[in-house]
């Protein structure tokens, strides 16, 4: 069983940056596309960015393009999301998620093992 855990959320000024990671135990990552999604209070769950097996793809929702970048460390069984220019509507909490069959989609539905969520505030 492939266990997700984020981390790296918190407290940040407009303009400012974080950087996440998503530490996977129980399974090897190599085989597993992973997603990067939010949810803010009252919202749906959305996608933010996916990498491929290898990380040589990537896509990202286009609130977010320019500004975030997703990467992937297969030797420390680790995926990370880089993000900078926060603002503040950018303020959710965040989720890892990973799926062992079908493409690098931006889709909740797709994806089978999910983190418990870090939470990332932009303000002033």
């Amino acid at each position: 069983q492939l266990q997700l855990v984020e981390s790296g959320g918190g407290l940040v000024h407009p303009g400012g940056s974080l950087r996440l990671s998503c530490a996977a135990s129980g399974l090897t990552l190599d085989y597993y596309i992973i997603g990067w999604f939010r949810q803010a209070p009252g919202k749906e769950r959305e996608g933010v960015s996916c990498i491929s097996r290898s990380g040589s793809r990537a896509n990202y929702a286009d609130s977010v393009k320019g500004r975030f970048t997703i990467s992937r460390d297969n030797a420390k069984n680790t995926a990370y999301l880089q993000m900078n220019s926060l603002k503040p509507e950018d303020t959710a909490v965040y989720y890892c998620a990973a799926v062992l069959f079908g493409l690098c989609e931006l889709v909740p539905g797709r994806y089978d093992y999910w983190g418990q969520g870090t939470q990332v505030t932009v303000s002033s």
